[in-house]
């Protein structure tokens, strides 16, 4: 029998979904409204999520489905073959036939849905906040970097006399003009940011909300909603207008006075599928690490007597090493020498890309492999630009140190030499690097750096957004060379502290890494496996192995 408002001692009251009588009480389980008499029986009724009875005035309305057939019925059950959520009274009558649940599986089972869907959102905000403050800070300093190139070009200019005034002023104009499309597209950026985030949050109080609730109706209308709901699949970055000066000639101003460079602009794909492997808090490093081998390099001294500068570990634990000579070497982790080829320039920095050696070749500034028939092939060039640290990226794409001058940047190449992204300048325009020398990527897609001159490891995330700085607590240590390992741990060497820095994928110092007898003067490193590394001493020309976690019970 249908539920309906009837009076009761003088009062509008509902009636229980059972018989007549006022309603007295709500089964939140079901939710049926049942008056004295029925509750009892109810309570025999079996139900696989049990029952929750309330006092009917202290039930949440909002937190109810009601019947389509029987608006005043509260939804108890789902139909599943017309894909409805029905009243107790539906179910005796025009559902009989049909295959029902418990409207508590339907719910679970959208709420499943919802927040998978939820949790694919907030996984992703995280970015976004991330691109969000980096833009802020890029609004907020806007004027003081263009003021900075303004007053780069009017240094420029008073070296100039009144012949290029004029120019001076259509420099500034255009700078002007730069600034304020800059500051556009930096207003627009931010405002999809901001219209995103409200989105997602939106989505989570929603999600939020019908996790608390059993309207299916609701579930259903949204279901759809946050499923539909699209994020950013990439972000686009953009450099700071340079001013590029050039020697003085009156007749061709543009050319030798110099000019703005146009305001550029690269997709970064935002989202990568791929989950960052959690430390290992069950293996703890050893108190005082073993050396299981040595490799004698046998490279030459020059005058400060440097001999070993760098090296890269094959896919099959082979290492080739870089020194002081025209030649690669490759050993295996016992000693032995399986290959040497001559190169172009120094082995000063090397690394492995697509299972061939690569090496930076600073003569011509190229990007240089060794094929499997030994030979030299240029794989590109970085035109005016010093390379020196290298390493192949997770994205499959190679990280470059440059220098030139009084300018350093990173620069990420693919294999054919097409610049894919170029990493110079922080949130505030401030130059990133002084002097860039040895690189690696981690787990995260952080990018590493350890800068000679500010004697600092420099770390920004895969879309060049800085995250923080290592520096050395004693003045006498000066890091070099720096390699990561699979759960995103940061070893950097102490050159002139005589050891191994170990630091979490956050920057956070955890311990020195000393082994047995020592290290001396500490250069390139590289991990050989789990809980290995090979370091090499640069003045001496050996390598050693170093096992520095305990092993597994």
């Amino acid at each position: 029998m249908m539920a309906s408002q009837i009076t009761y001692q003088g009062q509008e009251a509902v009636e229980c979904g059972l018989c007549q009588n006022p309603v007295s009480f709500f089964c939140r389980r079901c939710g049926v409204n049942l008056c004295d008499s029925c509750l009892p029986e109810h309570a025999r009724v079996k139900s696989k999520f049990g029952h929750d009875v309330v006092d009917y005035a202290s039930k949440d309305d909002d937190d109810v489905c009601l019947c389509d057939s029987h608006p005043e019925n509260k939804c108890s059950a789902y139909c599943k073959e017309c894909d409805v959520p029905i009243c107790i009274l539906c179910v005796s009558i025009k559902h009989r036939s049909h295959e029902i649940s418990e409207l508590q599986d339907k719910v679970e089972e959208l709420l499943k849905e919802i927040t998978k869907e939820n949790d694919r959102l907030q996984s992703f905000r995280h970015e976004m906040k991330t691109l969000l403050d980096h833009t802020t800070k890029q609004l907020s300093s806007l004027s003081t970097i263009y003021q900075k190139r303004k007053d780069e070009v009017t240094a420029r200019g008073k070296e100039w006399h009144k012949q290029i005034d004029n120019h001076v002023k259509k420099l500034h104009q255009e700078l002007d003009e730069a600034k304020k499309k800059n500051e556009a597209v930096l207003q627009k950026q931010k405002r999809e940011f901001e219209e995103t985030n409200g989105k997602l949050d939106e989505m989570n109080r929603k999600t939020t909300q019908l996790q608390k609730s059993k309207n299916v109706k609701e579930m259903q209308k949204f279901k759809p909603v946050i499923r539909e709901q699209k994020t950013t699949k990439e972000f686009t970055q953009y450099r700071i207008p340079t001013f590029n000066e050039c020697k003085i000639d009156e007749n061709y101003m543009q050319t030798y006075f110099g000019y703005i460079e146009e305001m550029q602009e690269r997709k970064m794909s935002l989202l990568e599928d791929k989950s960052i492997p959690d430390p290992d808090s069950g293996r703890k490093v050893k108190e005082v690490p073993s050396v299981s081998s040595v490799i004698d390099t046998g490279f030459p001294a020059d005058k400060n007597n440097n001999r070993l500068y760098d090296m890269a570990v094959t896919d099959d634990l082979k290492v080739w090493m870089g020194g002081e000579s025209s030649e690669l070497k490759l050993f295996d982790l016992q000693g032995h020498l399986h290959r040497t080829v001559t190169i172009t320039w120094y082995g000063m920095f090397i690394c492995m890309y697509n299972k061939q050696v690569v090496y930076t070749d600073r003569s011509d500034n190229t990007v240089k492999k060794i094929s499997d028939d030994d030979t030299v092939v240029t794989m590109f060039t970085t035109g005016d630009w010093k390379p020196k640290g290298i390493t192949g990226s997770a994205s499959g794409d190679l990280l470059v140190c440059l220098h030139t001058f009084d300018q350093s940047k990173v620069v990420r190449y693919s294999s054919t030499g097409t610049v894919l992204q170029e990493i110079k300048y922080d949130s505030q325009g401030q130059p990133l690097y002084e002097d860039p020398f040895y690189i690696a990527g981690n787990v995260n897609g952080d990018v590493i750096v350890t800068d000679y001159k500010k004697r600092k490891v420099i770390v920004v995330d895969r879309l060049g957004i800085f995250r923080y700085t290592y520096s050395w607590k004693d003045n006498d240590s000066f890091g070099l060379s720096v390699a990561t390992d699979s759960v995103g741990h940061v070893y950097v060497t102490d050159f002139i502290g005589d050891k191994i820095h170990m630091l979490d994928r956050d920057g956070r110092f955890l311990r020195y890494i000393v082994p047995e007898g020592g290290i001396k003067r500490p250069r390139g490193v590289c991990m050989v496996g789990d809980g290995e590394m090979i370091v090499g001493e640069c003045l001496t020309g050996l390598a050693k192995r170093i096992k520095f976690l305990e092993e597994q019970t």
